[in-house]
């Protein structure tokens, strides 16, 4: 069997529902890890809400409001990611055309004003008499600057870059960094070969929880690490990511989302942001990497960067723990039980698709094709289950679990072709059942025995 996360594979949710849940949770989930006060709270929903943010299914970005985030926070702290599905409306229509006179007044606007937004806009007009009270849709306006090339541009305060502070999670486990480092290319059979350093450090203790040295920085790297940390420690309240490809794939943001974990990307372009983990790796290299001799195998880097860990960056006084070592603020620590198991982090790692199973009672996952011994499953459409966890395969359909194999077509040409249908079980009477006779005996009068009973 495959090793897990040894192929590429879509890991994304089952269905628009939860793609919007998981969005709105990556919004209001770090808030609900953390101790607020009421007005700080506010704060934070107030400096959410002036952002612009791409809605599932979108193609342009929005203000999401201050009521509205409110009501998710609230939403998912009592009810997890469910809780965050949105509810089909009961008043669904059509969307109403423009006019041409419309179009005309509304792009002129834009044009004259372009620090207008669509809103004000369209309140102004319906104020002035010059349009009908609901007679136009925002999401309507929006598409027509948008296809214009007329998006809003948004006047600037000019009041310069926020003052930034140093800031730390308030207990050990609570929040995770993730990043990757660029070490010195490895010389293996005569070639050059990339070397990659992926680690995953814990905010409040500087702990490393997981590294692991690699050729690539692809998501499948990031989750086998993520995995492997998750099975030792527990899962985090938030993980705090750059906006790397590495870290924004579908598989990450939905693995999360089920996991209950906040994801947290940092903005573009600011490394000081990053400033935990680029300290890490500054530490890193000037006492590990670039020290290290030519070496023949990703083994030999990792074993060098685990004894580095061992027996000097976690036991050594680190500043910014006032002279505590991050192994001694990190052990001292005491964590919740998490209550994730195998199961749990299986089934957050489980893709399901609806597939047709072929004629030949076979299915293909990742190039690879397996069968199930259901034959009257054959040609219809069920639900195939893959986990990037184990790379185990199932079909589930009408409540019940079953089996995959991988397809050996040479022992199937010796193995006993069995029945689509399962037939009578040996020893029991058959049930009658005999159209045409039961015509006949309506032609004649004849009567049948179990009649006269």
């Amino acid at each position: 069997m495959d090793k897990p996360f040894s192929r590429s594979a879509k890991l994304t949710p089952k269905d628009h529902a939860e793609a919007v849940a998981r969005f709105r949770s990556e919004l209001v989930g770090a808030l609900t890890r953390r101790d607020l006060s009421r007005g700080e709270l506010r704060a934070a929903l107030q400096r959410l809400a002036k952002e612009r943010y791409r809605v599932p299914g979108s193609d342009i970005t929005k203000h999401i409001s201050f009521t509205t985030l409110e009501r998710w926070l609230y939403a998912y702290r009592h009810g997890g990611l469910d809780a965050l599905r949105p509810i089909p409306r009961g008043d669904r229509g059509h969307g109403r055309e423009l006019t041409a006179e419309q179009r005309d007044l509304l792009l002129a606007i834009r044009r004259e004003h372009s620090s207008a937004s669509v809103s004000l806009i369209l309140r102004t007009l319906v104020l002035e008499g010059r349009l009908a009270r609901d007679a136009v849709s925002e999401s309507t306006v929006r598409r027509l600057y948008q296809a214009n090339g007329l998006d809003r541009v948004p006047l600037r305060s000019g009041a310069g870059e926020h003052t930034r502070l140093r800031w730390q999670a308030a207990e050990v486990g609570a929040l995770w960094h993730g990043d990757v480092c660029h070490g010195p290319a490895l010389l293996i059979d005569g070639k050059s070969r990339p070397l990659r350093i992926h680690a995953l450090l814990d905010d409040a203790s500087r702990f490393i929880l997981a590294i692991e040295a690699r050729h690539t920085e692809k998501e499948v790297d990031m989750l086998a690490l993520l995995v492997k940390a998750l099975r030792k420690h527990g899962p985090p309240d938030v993980l705090y990511l750059d906006n790397g490809a590495t870290y924004s794939g579908e598989v990450l943001r939905t693995a999360c989302a089920r996991l209950g974990i906040a994801l947290v990307h940092a903005k573009p372009y600011d490394a000081p942001a990053r400033g935990k983990m680029e300290r890490f790796w500054r530490t890193l290299r000037e006492g590990c990497l670039d020290h290290l001799p030519p070496m023949a195998s990703l083994h030999d880097v990792e074993v060098r960067l685990l004894a580095f860990l061992d027996k000097h960056y976690h036991v050594a006084p680190h500043a910014s723990l006032m002279g505590r070592s991050p192994g001694a603020v990190f052990t001292a620590a005491k964590r919740p039980v998490d209550g994730l198991d195998e199961a749990k982090l299986k089934e957050a790692l489980t893709v399901r698709e609806r597939r047709r199973v072929r004629r030949d009672t076979t299915v293909s996952v990742l190039g690879k094709d397996w069968e199930l011994d259901q034959g009257y499953l054959a040609g219809r459409v069920v639900t195939l289950a893959y986990s990037l966890l184990d790379g185990t395969t199932w079909i589930e359909h009408e409540g019940r679990t079953l089996e995959l194999h991988e397809v050996d077509p040479v022992a199937n040409a010796r193995r006993k072709r069995l029945p689509r249908r399962p037939g009578q079980p040996a020893g029991e009477p058959s049930t009658p059942f005999d159209p045409a006779q039961a015509l006949l005996d309506k032609a004649t009068g004849r009567r049948r025995k179990e009649d006269d009973k």
